[in-house]
């Protein structure tokens, strides 16, 4: 980290503010990491309050040769919001103001910065919702949800956030604010810049304005965890609950580390000698949802399920829910450290995935936790260590690699929803084709020439 120009530090005050541009040691150390072990300081951190600062200081930043790192609340899981080579962090979460309920339209206009589960506590009363659930919803901002494309444990049914981006106002890397997209919920005109941008992990523009699609909430919903001597009879019973035909709201899975992990932190009851279990969801209209409970429970009986408990009140379903939600800082409880991975295979080769989580497992003498949303293949192996140990991070790297070939020896790809970034850049040609790396260098070419919006992620420098 290179000290930063005091004529630079002036420019940026008179963008943004005095009190939105810090450049202390201690602030550099807040913002040089993320969800990750990946650590690199900024040179100087600012909070733009709207989408012409962030032009101006993206154009500063190019004339004084400083990339811009956008991030939110630094939830990131791939090391995305790294600013690996230094330069000026881009806090967006002081743009949090939710700009337009439109129900009529069913469509929310909002800012970087909105925490994904204040959208949803305004949206309640109304009773509308917003589908994309990160576990991280009670602090992960939109912002950051539009760049990896978060999906969450209801994106079985209702997708993920590609799905309920209408449109986007961002900022180029030259400066220039552009619009893409609008407020209608189909359109076919032109390319469909918004896909693009939607996943694009702050590599393409900087997201200052989005335009989400909102929808009812269901007439009623029904929770059933099932409890399973095996990971493997667990992941049985989720293909034959999809081959059947039914669409569960969620299907997550837990393995027994988790599940006790779990326990430890609420206290709620979950059986700890469980192989694994599944919290199942279905939503929908009242009458309709006896019908799919019923066939859900006998799929689970035939593979074996040892209990079956369907949740009789809103406070059980909390209480499920709160288990799953908080899973992942509950591991804490067994090592200090834990890196979070993220695969996705074919439905159909979910029990392959898992065999190969145990077997990584064991060949590297690693406690790794199998969570997943099981109804779309999306795992997340929770590898759990204590860094202090010597040759501990090479370790878990070493697994975390053979996780990802696993993946994609089984038709998968090497992530469902926490994006490629620093984490995975190194073995990112492995899952495309050469002919996909240059599209993708080329597409960041045209978006952002001078490298200036998040360099040195996704692809090799």
């Amino acid at each position: 980290m290179a000290k930063i120009k005091s004529s630079i530090i002036k420019k940026l005050k008179e963008i943004a503010g005095t009190e939105n541009v810090f450049h202390s040691d201690e602030d550099m150390e807040i913002y040089g990491y993320d969800a990750t072990l990946i650590e690199h300081m900024p040179d100087i951190i600012v909070f733009p309050q709207c989408a012409e600062q962030v032009a101006d200081i993206v154009k500063l930043g190019r004339k004084e040769g400083l990339p811009v790192i956008p991030r939110g609340a630094g939830t990131n899981l791939s090391g995305g919001s790294i600013p690996i080579r230094g330069g000026i962090a881009l806090a967006l979460t002081r743009m949090n103001r939710v700009l337009q309920v439109d129900i009529k339209n069913s469509v929310v206009v909002v800012e970087p910065g909105v925490v994904n589960e204040e959208l949803q506590e305004i949206l309640r009363p109304l009773g509308f919702f917003y589908p994309p659930d990160p576990a991280s919803m009670k602090v992960s901002t939109l912002g950051g949800n539009i760049a990896e494309c978060s999906g969450g444990p209801m994106c079985l049914k209702y997708g993920v956030t590609r799905d309920y981006v209408l449109g986007l106002e961002v900022v180029l890397g030259d400066g220039r604010i552009v619009r893409v997209g609008g407020m209608t919920q189909g359109s076919s005109q032109g390319l469909d810049l918004v896909r693009l941008l939607v996943g694009s992990e702050g590599c393409l523009a900087i997201v200052t304005k989005a335009i989400l699609r909102i929808t009812k909430q269901p007439e009623s919903k029904k929770t059933v965890l099932a409890i399973f001597d095996a990971v493997e009879q667990a992941s049985c019973a989720v293909s034959k609950i999809i081959a059947k035909g039914i669409v569960p709201t969620t299907l997550e899975l837990m393995d027994n580390l988790l599940i006790n992990c779990a326990e430890d932190h609420v206290k709620i009851g979950l059986p700890r000698d469980a192989g694994a279990m599944l919290l199942i969801e279905v939503d929908g209209f009242e009458e309709d949802l006896p019908v799919q409970v019923e066939d859900i429970i006998g799929i689970c009986l035939s593979e074996n399920a040892t209990d079956i408990k369907p949740a009789s009140t809103q406070e059980e379903v909390e209480k499920l829910w709160l288990a799953r939600r908080t899973v992942i800082g509950a591991v804490a409880r067994k090592r200090p450290n834990y890196s979070l991975q993220d695969v996705t295979v074919p439905r159909s080769e979910l029990l392959g995935m898992v065999k190969c989580v145990v077997e990584t497992s064991k060949k590297y003498d690693l406690p790794i936790g199998v969570l997943a949303h099981a109804g779309d293949g999306n795992l997340h192996p929770l590898v759990l260590f204590d860094q202090r140990e010597p040759g501990a991070i090479d370790k878990v790297h070493a697994a975390e690699v053979e996780m990802c070939q696993g993946a994609l020896s089984l038709g998968g790809t090497l992530s469902g929803e926490h994006g490629i970034g620093l984490l995975k850049k190194g073995f990112f040609k492995q899952g495309v084709s050469e002919r996909t790396l240059e599209l993708t260098r080329r597409v960041k070419e045209i978006f952002d020439p001078s490298e200036q919006i998040n360099p040195g992620k996704i692809l090799e420098d």
